[in-house]
């Protein structure tokens, strides 16, 4: 038999993650179980554990990787600053985008962040407060408020940004964009200046 080569396991690798990460988002990680989850990425149960070593895992990896992919919208960001360009504006377009290309992920990490151990939930919330903090840091390096009522904006920010495109998503791409921004600087300007 010839030898499987790298590209096509990572390939079969990334398929069965996107097909297990599709059933998590329809049924919801808990209604999934380790059979049903096997069967559907195409795997026997027992060699399911190769691949995930659990469920829990594949879900925290999963959830991961979508806040690696915000942090790195943050680097565009600070590429349309440097260009001179509206750092909010390529914020509200990066994150409209990547909810286009990983609704689910978004699904996943509200709703099902809760089946998470308690020590994977803790990783993902510094991950989220590093995301935070450099969105603030980005957006409002001016800003008049401290402690509490800063991290609690920068959380409200994160959130609309991570929200609002699913809300918005019935909207023509221009029209979403254009009401997003208009929310978020509208509450912006009041709120951090």
């Amino acid at each position: 038999m010839p030898p499987v080569n790298a590209a096509m396991r990572c390939a079969n690798f990334e398929e069965r993650r996107e097909r297990a990460m599709a059933l998590f988002a329809e049924k919801g990680f808990g209604q999934v179980s380790m059979r049903e989850l096997a069967a559907h990425v195409g795997l026997t149960a027992g060699s399911l554990y190769h691949h995930f070593p659990s469920k829990q895992d594949l879900l925290y990896d999963l959830i991961e990787e979508l806040y690696e992919e915000l942090q790195a919208t943050l680097d565009q960001g600070r590429r349309a600053m440097a260009r001179g360009a509206s750092a909010l504006s390529c914020l509200i377009a990066a994150h409209w985008q990547l909810h286009a290309e990983r609704p689910m992920q978004f699904r996943l990490a509200e709703r099902d962040l809760c089946c998470l151990s308690d020590d994977q939930q803790a990783r993902l919330a510094l991950l989220r407060k590093r995301y935070e903090a450099g969105l603030l840091r980005l957006i409002a390096p001016q800003a008049k408020l401290q402690g509490e009522a800063l991290v609690a904006t920068a959380h409200v920010v994160a959130t609309l940004l991570n929200q609002l495109p699913g809300l918005l998503q019935a909207l023509p791409e221009e029209q979403g964009l254009g009401l997003m921004e208009s929310m978020l600087v509208g509450g912006l300007e009041r709120t951090l200046r």
